[in-house]
């Protein structure tokens, strides 16, 4: 299995569509988180607030620099994700397909950085660099069945 993100992107127009029906969107995006918890696919997912609320932090200079609302020339603002753990790439694509949207939206998929796609049913070992990713400094690495197994957040 492989992480992949479902990237929202609209513009003024698919956001103030998503606002006129926002009642029935979120309905339809709730019965679709359901499906992916039902399938064992989902991990998480969030909306922004709107992006004129927001700051840049501009590090092109020798000081970063902070100016507010999105980037200037932007046309397409990220407004939120939704984090899958899919078998593949195209079955993170159908997912996508099936996401409520608005006309003028787009759904980037992009895979997670160091997430090797393995097959259904093989569980991650959760090594890093031979140690376990779960035992801090100087501990040691938990064991099957001793309770240092972990749940991923958003699963059920």
């Amino acid at each position: 299995m492989a992480k992949y993100m479902l990237i929202m992107r609209g513009t003024d127009e698919s956001n103030a569509a998503v606002m006129a029906g926002f009642e029935e969107l979120a309905a339809s995006t709730y019965q679709f988180i359901e499906e992916l918890m039902k399938a064992g696919v989902f991990i998480a997912a969030e909306g922004l607030d709107d992006a004129a609320e927001s700051v840049v932090v501009d590090f092109s200079g020798e000081a970063p620099v902070v100016t507010d609302g999105p980037y200037g020339e932007t046309k397409e603002l990220f407004g939120g994700y939704f984090m899958l753990d899919v078998a593949s790439k195209q079955e993170a694509v159908e997912w996508a397909k099936r996401l409520p949207s608005v006309p003028g939206s787009k759904i980037e998929v992009r895979r997670v950085a160091g997430e090797d796609e393995r097959p259904p049913g093989h569980e991650d070992s959760g090594e890093v660099g031979g140690e376990s990713a779960e035992a801090g400094p100087g501990e040691e690495p938990a064991q099957a069945g001793d309770g240092g197994e972990r749940e991923s957040a958003g699963r059920g």
